[in-house]
This record gives C-alpha cells, structure tokens and sequence, in this order.
C-alpha cells in the first residue's frame, strides 16, 4: 500500500495561482490535490483522460464549451475525455479539491514553465 497525505504532497504552481499536487497514483488512474486561488484562471484545456473530482472548500467555476457551473463544497464533478473546461476562481477564498484521471496523468500539457 502507497500513502499520501495532502499536506505533505509537493505541490507545485502550474498557472498562476492554480496549484496541483500528485497524491495516489496506479496503473488505471491517478489522484491530484488542486487549489487555485481567488482571481486565478486553471486554463481552458482538454486532455485524453476522463476526470472525475469533488470540491473540498471554496467555490470554482466550472467553464464548459456550453455552460457554466458554479461548484461549491460536496459537489463533484465529471469531464468526459476530451471535453472542453477550465475553471476560475471568483470568491474571495482559495478552492480546493480533488480530482482524479483515468488513465493516468503526471504534468498537465497546459503547465506554466
């Protein structure tokens, strides 16, 4: 068994304001710890795995190619693979949450240098 504690995750900026951290990782999926903070854009994207994620504090807004959601505590969340999104961060706390992609997935391709 592998155990990973979110505080202790090397969590790493990778736009800014908008931080993930690698937590359990297999051979089918892999888990991400993210916060992105207020005023900060996760930029909009698509990726080849599916994702699914449940809001731990905050809100974010969750940017489709057709809507917008706004997600709050308790929610989850799910992308279809390939499906356009981003989120933004317009409260005044940091969002936090979880997520997890199947298959896995290390640095996303959108990632700041």
């Amino acid at each position: 068994m592998r155990r990973i504690n979110d505080e202790r995750a090397d969590g790493k900026e990778v736009a800014d304001g908008v931080y993930l951290a690698d937590l359990a990782a297999g051979e089918q999926a892999s888990m991400k710890h993210w916060r992105v903070e207020p005023g900060a854009t996760l930029p909009v994207h698509r990726h080849d795995n599916e994702q699914i994620g449940y809001m731990i504090r905050g809100t974010l807004t969750a940017i489709t190619e057709d809507e917008e959601i706004t997600l709050r505590p308790g929610d989850s969340y799910l992308f279809t693979a390939n499906e356009l999104h981003g989120a933004e961060n317009r409260g005044d706390e940091p969002a936090v949450g979880i997520g997890v992609l199947s298959p896995p997935r290390s640095d996303p391709d959108w990632k700041q240098s």
